[in-house]
């Protein structure tokens, strides 16, 4: 990528990201992620021209959503990270030629908090993300609430996954997006605006799910079409990768915290059948679902046994300024930092040194809980697969497919106050305005609480 030959009217814009733009030049697609610096790292790095940062971002003005216009693209930066673009990247070429499905899934934290400084019980019981539903409703940043769970999707149990990624297609939001060659077909281009036409959806995968010589044949309905892009989702979900360093890592046991939400619509349909036993088969080891879930369970004390440790980091941070670089707050993220992340012990014995790796490990935690899975699927023939690629079969067709992760930026140390304020912002709110609602005595004492006055009187 030559900078010095830029020419900001030969791009195209695809979408953006909170650092990175999407954009493609002469039938190359790439991200390009900003930074404030030239990273040591093993990826293209390029020095932008601010000229051309400048008109870059004028000409696609236009074409960005309405929710990220009053957002400003970093227009001084002088580097930037050239990455490819996953919707359109495939490891074989010779699929090169043929289309290309890319699913992306943001699944969010998997598990029920187990940490003993979890001061409301509710948190023991109805996971983060269904609780932070119903406050972005009320806030109006989206319509309706979603039936998407983690818990259902990270159970292993394909039930429960299929019913997860059917919740996700039924109200996308920003938690999944499908392209096809790289085009965004269906999910969200706006803060409200989810494109949640089925038959459309169906439409544009026919092709892939039942081809008849390259033609569509047959009356297949799009409920069928449907559920076979949940069933390659599933099946790809619950693969092995590749062999990577998370699955080097101590693991945090599964089983410590609750394997299911009482908010989930699929437990809540569960309990109406007269059933109490939640099915949860577990992740296979080798798959990406498991490696996400045991990064993410390095948050082993919660925000609220973390927020002190923080404090007392802060503290010394402002007695020793010098700790700070020692101490990798802001990197690197090498071998070093890496071996720091294998303590998962949680008893506190007061040091600084503890308190330093609980928010490391937190940082890592809560990166792991907003990364976005990149599932890619190309149609192959049976003779050209074999044992080195990975396939998916689906009942008329088969997939190469190779799965990725995105947004591993490291979560900033900067952010922690304000996981803890939005933690308490989102607990508060669904106690009285949702599970007030199901309890009547709940719902009383929060009326009475409103507006009241304690009276002693001498007995």
């Amino acid at each position: 990528m030559d900078a010095e030959k830029m020419d900001e009217n030969e791009w195209k814009y695809h979408g953006e990201g909170n650092k990175s733009l999407v954009v493609s030049h002469s039938q190359r697609c790439v991200v390009l992620r900003f930074l404030k610096f030239s990273p040591n790292r093993n990826k293209e790095v390029v020095q932008l021209p601010l000229d051309f940062v400048k008109q870059l971002c004028l000409k696609i003005q236009s074409e960005r959503p309405e929710s990220r216009c009053d957002k400003d693209l970093d227009t001084l930066s002088g580097y930037a990270m050239c990455l490819p673009n996953l919707t359109r990247l495939q490891t074989y070429h010779f699929v090169e030629h043929r289309p290309i499905l890319c699913v992306e899934i943001k699944p969010k934290c998997g598990f029920i908090p187990f940490s003993s400084h979890v001061s409301q019980e509710i948190k023991h019981k109805v996971c983060r993300y269904c609780m932070h539903q119903h406050l972005k409703v009320a806030n109006g940043k989206w319509k309706r609430l979603s039936k998407y769970c983690p818990l259902d999707l990270f159970s292993g149990n394909k039930q429960r996954m299929h019913f997860a990624l059917k919740s996700l297609l039924q109200e996308a939001q920003n938690n999944l997006k499908i392209f096809k060659n790289g085009e965004l077909i269906y999910g969200c281009k706006d803060d409200q605006d989810s494109l949640s036409d089925w038959n459309e959806l169906a439409r544009h995968l026919k092709p892939f799910f039942f081809p008849a010589n390259g033609m569509v044949n047959g009356p297949y309905c799009t409920r069928t079409i449907i559920k076979e892009l949940i069933h390659v989702i599933t099946m790809t979900l619950l693969s092995s990768t590749d062999a990577c360093r998370a699955g080097n890592m101590k693991t945090v046991p599964i089983s410590r915290g609750r394997s299911y939400c009482e908010a989930s619509a699929f437990s809540k349909e569960l309990v109406r059948n007269g059933k109490n036993k939640m099915e949860s088969s577990g992740l296979p080891r080798g798959c990406l679902l498991y490696k996400t879930l045991q990064a993410q369970m390095l948050d082993m004390l919660d925000i609220e046994g973390l927020y002190p440790l923080y404090n007392r980091v802060e503290q010394y941070l402002e007695e020793f300024p010098e700790e700070r670089s020692t101490s990798q707050i802001d990197g690197p993220y090498n071998e070093a930092f890496y071996e720091k992340l294998l303590d998962l012990s949680t008893e506190d014995d007061g040091t600084e040194a503890f308190a330093f790796t609980k928010v490391q490990q937190y940082r890592v935690a809560m990166t792991a809980k907003d990364c976005s899975i990149m599932i890619s699927l190309s149609p192959c023939l049976q003779d050209e697969c074999s044992a080195q690629r990975p396939v998916v079969l689906a009942s008329k067709s088969r997939f190469t497919f190779s799965v990725s992760v995105l947004d591993l930026d490291l979560k900033p140390y900067e952010s922690i106050p304000h996981q803890y304020k939005l933690d308490g912002k989102i607990v508060n709110y669904y106690l009285k305005n949702v599970q007030a609602k199901d309890d009547p005595m709940m719902s009383n004492l929060f009326k009475e609480n409103e507006d009241c006055t304690l009276v002693l009187h001498k007995v």
